[in-house]
């Protein structure tokens, strides 16, 4: 006589017990994201995350505002390095600092991680850097999830996104409204690619030029992998030190399509803002890119960020006090252009001359 046995979550790839030894692992550094409105309202774990809404009171009219995001292919990099500490990092970024924008401070964040097989250490260094990421955003990690998705991922792939949620006065909110004619452009410098334009870079180092993760890159001073992987420029809570110190009239995060195209959506009808390249040099992964893929400035320019990860729109009476202040907080700054009246023939935004060499 045969025996037969039944099916089970564990048989069909789902490892409940590595899900639970993930939580485990994660907590600690959850834990050192919590905000005082956040702290005491229940651990890890829950089915939801809570925020203590009451210290919302000292504004007069609070504007609650939401931003979601992933980190794109970055991630295949990550894998391919065994490196998963650094990814979260990314993720914070590219949420926390389109909340801004707006002039919001983040308040809290959640992840969803998606794995083909879930590797506790590994998804505990992934929820590691997201938490670093919230400390260095001023914002707390209130929950989360991690999915196990056997058979439609590899045993090593995965992916993820986050959400968060900011607050604003009503009063205080930042927007094309604000920006004048003569208001001057300040740009903060990128910490390298960010998390942006990889399918472009991915294509051109591996399947043009042939390049492997570990390679040496004199111009770098360390390796692909390493450069390709450098983090995500986190500038919350520079920006929102501006609005304190300083007036500001406006935010641009420059993310997937450029530094032109990003800053034309903050830009109103009528004006015109006018970048000058010679006032600074992108970092060297950016000529590296465009020269052993030949690609061309303007496509590179659409792609990637060129070494601008934000810009700070003020007036020009503001704008010792912003370079300054940015200075004071470890931010490379300096003036990049200058808000002119909108011609016939231009658009809300345009870089204009050579790159500084």
């Amino acid at each position: 006589m045969s025996e037969t046995t039944g099916a089970s979550y564990a048989a069909a790839g789902v490892d409940i017990e590595a899900g639970d030894r993930a939580v485990e692992l994660m907590k600690e550094w959850v834990k050192k994201t919590q905000r005082p409105e956040v702290a005491g309202l229940g651990g890890l774990g829950g089915f939801a995350g809570l925020f203590d809404a009451s210290a919302l009171k000292r504004y007069e009219r609070p504007l609650l505002a939401s931003a979601t995001d992933g980190v794109g292919t970055k991630v295949d990099l990550a894998r391919k390095m065994g490196v998963y500490d650094t990814i979260g990092h990314d993720l914070v970024g590219m949420v926390v600092d389109d909340l801004v924008v707006c002039g919001a401070e983040p308040l809290f964040m959640t992840d969803y991680i998606c794995v083909g097989k879930v590797h506790p250490e590994r998804v505990a260094a992934i929820v590691k850097g997201i938490a670093e990421g919230c400390v260095l955003a001023g914002c707390s990690l209130v929950g989360g999830e991690t999915a196990e998705h056997p058979g439609l991922l590899g045993p090593d792939d995965f992916d993820v996104a986050g959400a968060g949620t900011g607050v604003v006065e009503a009063d205080l909110l930042l927007g094309p409204d604000r920006i004048r004619k003569g208001d001057v452009v300040i740009a903060m410098a990128s910490s390298g690619l960010h998390s942006n334009g990889y399918s472009l870079v991915r294509h051109v180092v591996f399947d043009r030029a042939g390049w492997s993760l570990d390679r040496q890159v004199e111009e770098f001073g360390r390796t692909l992998g390493e450069e390709l992987l450098e983090p995500t420029k986190i500038y919350s809570l520079d920006c929102l030190a501006l609005t304190r110190t300083t007036e500001v009239h406006g935010f641009s995060h420059i993310t997937g399509g450029g530094l032109a195209n990003n800053l034309a959506r903050v830009i109103p009808d009528g004006l015109h803002a006018r970048v000058d390249r010679s006032t600074w040099t992108p970092g060297a992964v950016f000529d590296l890119v465009g020269r052993t893929g030949q690609v061309e400035q303007l496509e590179l320019e659409k792609t990637l960020n060129m070494g601008v990860g934000m810009i700070a729109i003020v007036p020009a009476e503001s704008v010792d006090v912003a370079l300054t202040t940015l200075a004071d907080r470890g931010v490379e700054s300096w003036v990049a252009g200058e808000i002119t009246e909108r011609g016939a023939h231009t658009s809300g935004a345009e870089l204009v001359g050579g790159y500084a060499r």
